[in-house]
């Protein structure tokens, strides 16, 4: 009781109170799960008053949907990463998808979130896809850069859909056990994630060559 009388009396102040919580609740995401997750418990993760989220957030979901957005940020932050990394554009459509699984499975309760709050929307999310440094475009571009035309947008538009797709199907599955053996085959689980990618295709044989 006495611990409690004196977090509520704790002063608000925080030199980013807003990055702050958005933090801490990504922090309480991954540790303890969604359930766990409520202003208060990130209140408390954060080191302020359980007042102090409600100047920044009016509830959970707000809350919520700040840390989607954060996540969808780091996601286009990891594949910058990867297809700064790759020798080729067509090798770089691989190592996209590769980013993407493992960022997923690197942050699962995030990624989880990412699309929970879309989940009951007629959009994707802004962030997806809502200008051209998000993670849909930089797939979409990299299909350009490995020489498809830019003038057959429908087929851009198509090929980039199942690209996204196939990286999402595999973040979905990746863990099953029933795949531990073609990990170990590929050495490892990253081989096993770019394996998987040149096995589907996504890059048409001509642009590969």
């Amino acid at each position: 009781m006495r611990e409690s009388q004196a977090a509520e009396a704790r002063p608000y102040h925080h030199g980013d109170l807003r990055r702050a919580l958005i933090d801490a609740a990504s922090r309480v995401l991954e540790s303890e799960g969604p359930s766990a997750l409520s202003l208060r418990a990130v209140a408390r993760e954060a080191g302020v008053s359980p007042a102090a989220p409600y100047h920044h957030f009016k509830d959970k979901t707000e809350l919520l949907e700040a840390v989607a957005h954060e996540g969808w940020t780091l996601l286009d932050a990891a594949l910058a990463a990867a297809k700064a990394k790759a020798p080729s554009a067509a090798e770089a459509m691989n190592e996209l998808g590769v980013a993407y699984v493992c960022f997923a499975r690197e942050n699962p309760a995030l990624y989880r979130v990412m699309y929970d709050t879309a989940r009951d929307r007629e959009d994707l999310p802004d962030e997806m896809q809502g200008d051209k440094d998000s993670a849909y475009c930089k797939v979409r571009d990299t299909l350009v850069d490995a020489g498809a035309d830019p003038t057959e947008a429908l087929d851009i538009e198509l090929a980039t859909t199942a690209a996204w797709c196939s990286a999402h199907g595999l973040a979905e599955m990746a863990g099953f056990k029933q795949f531990q053996h073609l990990k170990d085959a590929c050495g490892g689980e990253r081989a096993f994630f770019k394996a998987v990618f040149q096995h589907m295709g996504l890059v048409p044989k001509h642009l590969a060559d």
